[in-house]
């Protein structure tokens, strides 16, 4: 939903009235994860996505029947379901989305956030259970209010049980550490819980030239970017007018300042020993989830020799991704900036890096 935001707050300006829909559980081989959002417009616009493009007609056509009827519903969509045979998901999965009048402005604030939060929706009565089986859709019912859980772990709201709002509270905060959406069932209904945690975090040590449009992307994919360097003429606005944060200084010196941590992933490109070195041993002190840095094997193997001089043990270098990137053949600045932010994401996400022919056994 965040990259969605600035669409809808635009339309709404304009007093254009905007639905969502939501996928709320998927089954099999769905396209698009829980979480997964399409906003569309009364006079026709649409952004984001539910299904990849296969279900998205049909989405919209709900969305316009829900902002008519002032109602929510859960649909679902399969190859399997009569209800939905013209526009089933060519894949062969199954998905239930949540299709609501409006965007809820819980939604709206949560993802504008930067600490993170969840928005807890109760479901209509007649949403469908935990199981992928063809349904006819319910009639669905007029929203309701929706609780938020923040980061800390305070409610917002109330279900009027102490011991479901613990469990709504833990399926919350379990949302914000793994992200994206899941149904939890409490006093006697379904709850969508959405979790939006803070943004991931690059943090580019070097002003290079590859920087620049590794913050472009970084960006785009969602990350917060903050652009490190000691020399003020390489960290300019001019060089880099979008990132986050541009600072002036090396990473060792500015880490407090910037409040560098376990979450932030750390992207070394100063390609000078003296300038690169300090950078990766402060982020290997302070546990950075992905460290990497430019090099050659060779400039690779001499620093870190000089890094067990300087005292980091075998599970910090061990760590240490260099060369930085995965292996993707091109060598202009924009294609090695994708090679790094492809190894972020997938160290992030769990990835291998492999093409999925090959997971598929082709």
């Amino acid at each position: 939903m965040r990259e969605l935001l600035a669409e809808v707050r635009a339309w709404q300006a304009a007093g254009v009235a905007v639905g969502r829909a939501v996928v709320v559980r998927t089954f099999g081989s769905a396209p698009r994860p829980a979480g997964a959002s399409l906003v569309a417009t009364a006079d026709g616009r649409i952004a984001g996505s539910v299904s990849g493009g296969c279900v998205e007609g049909a989405v919209v056509a709900e969305i316009a029947r829900a902002r008519a009827a002032g109602l929510s519903r859960v649909l679902r969509y399969g190859i399997t379901d009569e209800q939905a045979w013209d526009v089933g998901l060519a894949c062969g999965g199954t998905i239930d989305v949540l299709v609501e009048p409006l965007v809820r402005p819980e939604i709206a604030e949560a993802a504008a956030g930067r600490g993170g939060s969840a928005v807890v929706i109760p479901l209509p009565s007649d949403a469908p259970r935990d199981e992928p089986g063809p349904r006819a859709p319910g009639a669905g019912e007029p929203p309701s209010p929706a609780l938020v859980v923040d980061a800390d772990g305070t409610l917002r709201g109330s279900t009027g049980a102490p011991g479901a709002d613990a469990a709504i509270v833990a399926a919350a905060r379990a949302a914000l550490d793994r992200g994206g959406a899941t149904v939890v069932e409490a006093v006697g209904r379904q709850w969508l819980v959405e979790g939006f945690a803070p943004p991931p975090r690059l943090v580019i040590v070097g002003a290079v030239q590859v920087a620049i449009p590794l913050a472009r992307i970084a960006r785009e994919i969602g990350y917060a970017t903050v652009v490190v360097d000691g020399r003020a003429a390489f960290a300019t606005r001019e060089r880099f007018p979008d990132v986050d944060a541009l600072v002036v200084g090396w990473l060792d010196e500015v880490a407090d300042e910037i409040g560098l941590g376990p979450s932030d992933a750390v992207a070394v490109l100063a390609h000078d020993a003296k300038l690169d070195e300090p950078a990766i041993i402060e982020a290997l002190r302070r546990g950075c989830r992905y460290v990497g840095a430019v090099g050659s094997r060779r400039t690779q193997a001499d620093r870190r020799a000089r890094l067990r001089t300087a005292g980091v043990g075998e599970p910090d270098l061990v760590r240490l991704r260099g060369p930085i990137g995965l292996d993707l053949g091109g060598r202009s600045p924009a294609e090695t900036a994708l090679a790094i932010i492809a190894e972020v994401v997938a160290e992030r996400s769990g990835g291998s890096g492999a093409p999925l022919a090959t997971l598929a056994g082709r």
